[in-house]
């Protein structure tokens, strides 16, 4: 970045004691959709900008707007749709006669918990008996065991049901077939392109070939929310409509954030609606949660972002660190005394997880400062000792974060080196891997992450190879952030109409991301104020426009606007390199805020990036 236009001398310096180097933004903005945005303003009776983003989303007429901004119940599909449903229902139904017990096999994750939870509750309030099994992270690894298939036999378990896990077990589904166990796989993984499904009773995926579900993105526990909705209408439709089914969305919805799926279609209608209901939590596991969490859905709205950075990683502490079956007791006990013993015990994992992503990323921050040559590497490979496996995935995102590059963390732990990693655009990581596949125990993921495993003294060529691969894939190019713009919008704007209208479009997330407007030539109004050492607060001040339709503003000369507080979390050290001063002008990209501080409340914007005005 240069120095911003304006004079005077820098006032941020002060209580910034060193300049360092940061990743280089670099601002993509939508092209706006002016004409279809201001027939559907008009025929939706929504402010301009708001239209403008629903368009940029694929939102055409006005029902399709109404559909979007005012989720229902009545929205969500048909589970029968699902190949595979009718089967399924069948079988789980004569489990329930027989009085068979039926084995639950889940995933470590929120995703894989919570779909646990939300199966062995329906299945319990229809009579079923219910035994559930989630593998241990580093003793027993991703996905069904035989072992715990042959064990569950030999205890009288006849139907085994797969939550958020199963598109690939096929040796698994062979056990289960030789034992003469009936298995259902209940999943939302992408199948292989080049194999034919697990040897299964029923497979619940709307991604399989020939399923006709309409919405293709479910998590894992949405899919099980379907087969509990499909249980549970056999018995007694209009009460699982009007009563149980809403009480389900709260877990589907914390997964379906938690998971990142898109939030458009169907999985909007979960996740709104879930978090409608998690407002008024009932459970003594969800309110242990929120009370450990400090989450007081009474006092503020909950928001994606609550579940996404409040709730879920308290929730994925219990997988990563120790034992995730603590969290299926937590959301399924009625004890109140237990469930805040247990909330209580994520509560410390999830500091004891905090601790252990801060001590190997400081020592990763370490080598990135002496080590130069490790620093240029287009592609970073960095490996410690004993580092906890539950964690490197985060430490992987945090050093992309920094450096704007591929990364993969490695902890390396008798002599087998187990390793994650993040990618950028432009960069798909699992063709990557791909070119070193014969170093790998074990490999796969997608393009933005991926996992293995391998013997330690292969990191070394391993890292050798990426580098040579990252070299030819993204050349003598600059590291660099891409952010998204979604719409100009001068400071003028913003009002608390607008931000209510925002509001709308929650819950927020992939699919459906936080809008990040522009607004271009603003002038600093006063010194730039640091804010313990890492934020910045910036009073910024457009001139006064002449408003004739959602970016087509024009500037009055001389005519001053109102002021406009602005905050950058961890943008001080950025903001010091521009030598910003009380005057100088610049471009800001930025998402609204409603600060409900009693002294310093009102809209203020939070800043997503900050350049010199252009010319």
């Amino acid at each position: 970045m240069g120095t911003a236009t304006g004079a005077g001398t820098p006032d941020v310096g002060a209580a910034v004691t060193a300049i360092k180097s940061f990743p280089k933004q670099r601002w993509v903005v939508a092209a706006p959709h002016r004409e279809e945005a201001e027939a559907l303003a008009k025929a939706a009776q929504l402010p301009a900008v708001v239209a403008e983003l629903l368009v940029a989303r694929g939102i055409a007429d006005a029902g399709q707007a109404r559909r979007f901004l005012h989720p229902d119940i009545s929205h969500l599909h048909d589970p029968l749709l699902m190949l595979g449903m009718a089967e399924a229902v069948a079988r789980v139904e004569r489990a329930i006669a027989a009085k068979e017990p039926i084995l639950l096999y889940g995933d470590y994750d929120v995703d894989g918990t919570t779909a646990v939870v939300l199966l062995k509750t329906a299945i319990e309030m229809l009579g079923g008996t219910v035994r559930f099994h989630v593998p241990h992270r580093i003793r027993e690894g991703y996905g069904l065991q035989s072992s715990v298939l042959e064990a569950a036999y030999a205890e009288g378990v006849r139907l085994v049901i797969t939550v958020d896990t199963g598109m690939r077990a096929f040796a698994e589904a062979d056990t289960a077939r030789r034992l003469g166990l009936d298995l259902i796989v209940t999943d939302h993984h992408l199948p292989s392109a080049s194999e034919a499904p697990p040897d299964a009773l029923a497979i619940l995926n709307p991604n399989q070939n020939g399923c006709g579900y309409p919405e293709k993105s479910l998590c894992g526990a949405a899919i099980a929310l379907k087969l509990g909705q499909a249980l549970l209408e056999r018995r007694d439709p209009a009460r699982t409509r009007e009563k149980t089914l809403p009480s389900f969305l709260k877990m589907a919805a914390i997964a379906t954030i938690a998971d990142a799926v898109p939030l458009h279609g169907e999985n909007r209608t979960i996740a709104a609606l879930g978090l409608r209901e998690l407002r008024r939590p009932v459970g003594a596991g969800l309110r242990a949660l929120f009370s450990a969490a400090q989450v007081d859905p009474a006092a503020k709205p909950l928001t994606g972002f609550d579940v996404a950075f409040r709730l879920a990683p308290r929730i994925n502490a219990a997988g990563r660190m120790d034992v995730a079956s603590q969290v299926i007791e937590l959301f399924c006990t009625r004890d109140g005394a237990r469930a805040n013993e247990l909330a209580g015990n994520l509560e410390l994992l999830n500091r004891q997880r905090r601790e252990a992503e801060a001590a190997a990323l400081s020592i990763i921050e370490a080598r990135l400062a002496v080590d130069a040559a490790f620093a240029a590497n287009r592609l970073l490979v960095v490996d410690g000792a004993g580092w906890h496996r539950g964690v490197i995935g985060i430490l992987a995102s945090r050093v992309v974060e920094r450096t704007a590059k591929p990364a993969i963390v490695v902890s390396v732990e008798d002599n087998i080196a187990h390793g994650s990693g993040r990618s950028v655009d432009g960069f798909p990581l699992l063709e990557a891997l791909e070119t070193c596949g014969d170093l790998f125990t074990r490999f796969g993921g997608h393009a933005f992450a991926v996992g293995f495993a391998m013997p330690a003294a292969s990191v070394p060529e391993l890292r050798r190879r990426l580098n040579l691969h990252a070299e030819e894939r993204l050349g003598a190019s600059e590291p660099e952030h891409l952010l998204r713009i979604h719409a100009e919008l001068p400071l003028d704007r913003i009002t608390a109409v607008l931000a209510g209208w925002l509001k709308k479009l929650e819950p927020l997330g992939h699919g459906n991301p936080e809008p990040i407007f522009m607004a271009r030539g603003v002038r600093i109004a006063s010194a730039p104020r640091i804010m313990k050492e890492r934020h910045i607060r910036l009073d910024l001040q457009q001139d006064a426009l002449q408003a004739d339709g959602l970016q087509q503003g024009r500037l009055s000369a001389g005519a001053e606007g109102r002021v406009m507080r602005c905050v950058g979390w961890d943008w001080a050290g950025r903001c010091l390199n521009m030598q910003l001063c009380a005057g100088s002008r610049v471009d800001v990209a930025y998402r609204i805020r409603e600060n409900d501080h009693p002294q310093y409340g009102g809209v203020e914007i939070e800043m997503a990036g900050i350049r010199p005005a252009e010319a």
